[in-house]
């Protein structure tokens, strides 16, 4: 049990006390940061206010990519199960958002159903519609990987000539879906899913690199949420490797002419379905691609409270900004006459004001809204009924964000101490956790691991002729006659002086026959791409010193 008590209680009889970090989040978000969002509009313009169940749900994993991309058949491959109301084919066949979720039987509750349900995180997506509500869709089932994530898989993004008919006339591709059609906001959509989730996968296919404009769109769509970006080329074991490194090319230069960011998004290529490899060449690279990603996604648990912070400070600082850019149009306006021209011209001059607020208030250009998104939802508002600067609201959230929030982090690394390690298990994730078909398994340090006899022994023989040439006392070679013989591999000295702690299992600073044959075989391990073993395997301690290793 955790306790925090937060900033702006001090000096009151009876302190608010905080349980847990998602208790604190809550308590922050509604006592601070709420009363600036409905004062000057901010859920009329970015995001619905947050609810209790976006605090308190799971981490959530969002996949987002054009049709036959893969999507459903990535979620099918991590669950191991069908999921109800699932559709696989190189058509377009998944036209919902479809929340895939953990529960004690299997089956399908409707968008209009889920929208009012107080314990799931959808509850704001009532105000996109019917248009939206008939085409989403939670579908539950017991299995061991939802029990710490849910999946949210998304329509498949038109391309080519398909993007230039809305989805909401587009009869053909209409036959082909689940869900009833009608139009709606997808990036808009796509949006508040961002605001809220984990992580967001980006999947592309290996045959079909091209970008088309709606999903540019989207992905530009999914700014200021780049952190949660990755990558994911699909069916890359169905072209050789030569053209895997153009097209990983070309989708390196794609996504840098979209995404305007200096970092490199990271992109895991490989082939997620349960299917042969129609090309095994690159398998090696596809298993430690696959276990990257398996890495990353387990460790969503882990990071959910540390996320959530992260993000309520994001909106916090877009609330701010949001609240100086409301009041300055309100300060603007005239009393009575001219209202109607003066709105329009400082719609237009949007850009300026930026600028100005910006030079007065010392903010980042960079926690600004899109000018013209902003314009085209000012052109509906009534500027008369904006309000003007309250600076006590903009110093409770301030008081939040200086103090609140680093108290916050602070009960985030005791939980994080305190608890179990969270990661999500089950499905893929177990499949190469144990046994011989793990990552790397049998390879590098790894060899010869079920061997009975030393997997040293085979070049042994070779390794004692230099070893004798060494000049041996009493059985042993000196540490700077080994070092003439090792630095010959041309490894830096940090790493070699691993491999000499490795090797010398005695500790007695000198290399006997066994050890130096291992110092050699740990040599070869690293030379082949191989990482070292932090601490000496069992089975390659030379069998003479196993009992002294114990």
């Amino acid at each position: 049990m955790f306790s925090w008590l937060g900033a702006h209680d001090r000096g009151k009889k009876d302190p608010e006390v905080f349980q847990t970090v998602t208790d604190g989040l809550k308590k922050l978000y509604k006592s601070k940061l709420l009363p600036l969002e409905e004062h000057y509009r901010f859920h009329e313009f970015h995001s619905p206010a947050l609810d209790n169940a976006d605090f308190d749900n799971k981490p959530m994993l969002l996949l987002v990519g054009q049709y036959s991309t893969g999507k459903t058949t990535f979620i099918r491959y991590l669950l191991e199960q069908d999921f109800p109301g699932m559709r696989i084919g190189p058509e377009p066949t998944t036209d919902c958002f479809i929340a895939v979720m953990n529960g004690d039987v299997e089956g399908v509750i409707p968008g209009n159903a889920l929208v009012v349900d107080p314990k799931k995180p959808f509850r704001k997506l009532n105000a996109f519609g019917n248009a939206f509500l008939n085409r989403f869709m939670c579908a539950q089932l017991p299995n061991p990987v939802l029990e710490s994530i849910s999946i949210i898989d998304t329509p498949g993004i038109l391309s080519g000539e398909k993007q230039r008919i809305s989805r909401e006339q587009e009869e053909g591709y209409r036959s082909l879906s689940r869900c009833p059609y009608g139009g709606y906001d997808f990036a808009a959509v796509l949006e508040w899913f961002a605001e809220r989730v984990d992580r967001i996968i980006l999947l592309f296919d290996a045959h079909k690199l091209d970008i088309s404009d709606e999903f540019s769109e989207v992905i530009k769509a999914l700014k200021n949420h780049e952190d949660k970006i990755r990558v994911v080329l699909n069916k890359a074991d169905q072209i050789e490797t030569q053209q895997l490194m153009r097209v990983y090319g070309a989708l390196m230069w794609s996504l840098g002419k979209i995404v305007n960011t200096p970092e490199v998004i990271r992109v895991y290529i490989g082939s997620f379905w349960s299917h042969p490899l129609l090309i095994p060449d690159n398998r090696k690279l596809f298993e430690a691609e696959e276990q990257d990603l398996f890495k990353d996604i387990q460790s969503l648990p882990r990071n959910a409270a540390l996320r959530k912070l992260n993000d309520l400070i994001k909106r916090a600082r877009l609330a701010k900004v949001h609240a100086y850019i409301i009041s300055a149009l309100r300060k603007e306006m005239p009393a009575v006459f001219g209202k109607d021209s003066k709105k329009k011209e400082l719609i237009n001059s949007l850009g300026d004001i930026y600028a100005r607020i910006e030079r007065e208030h010392q903010i980042s250009p960079g926690d600004f809204p899109n000018t013209k998104k902003m314009q085209d939802l000012l052109q509906v508002q009534d500027f008369a009924k904006f309000q003007p600067l309250k600076l006590k609201l903009l110093e409770t959230v301030d008081d939040m964000l200086g103090n609140d929030i680093a108290q916050l982090m602070t009960l985030v690394r005791q939980e994080e101490t305190q608890r179990p390690v969270q990661i999500v298990k089950g499905g893929a994730f177990e499949g190469t956790i144990n046994g011989p078909f793990g990552h790397g398994y049998g390879e590098g340090a790894g060899e010869g691991i079920d061997d009975l006899e030393w997997v040293v022994i085979r070049d042994k023989p070779s390794y004692d002729e230099i070893f004798y040439t060494l000049s041996p006392i009493n059985g042993k070679v000196t540490g700077a006659n080994a070092k003439k013989e090792m630095v010959k591999s041309k490894l830096p000295n940090t790493v070699l002086g691993k491999i000499w702690k490795l090797a010398d299992i005695d500790k007695d600073g000198m290399l006997d026959d066994e050890e130096f044959a291992l110092a050699n075989h740990l040599i070869k391990v690293k030379l082949e791409g191989h990482e070292l073993p932090s601490e000496i395997p069992q089975h390659l301690i030379p069998p003479s010193k196993r009992k002294l290793a114990e």
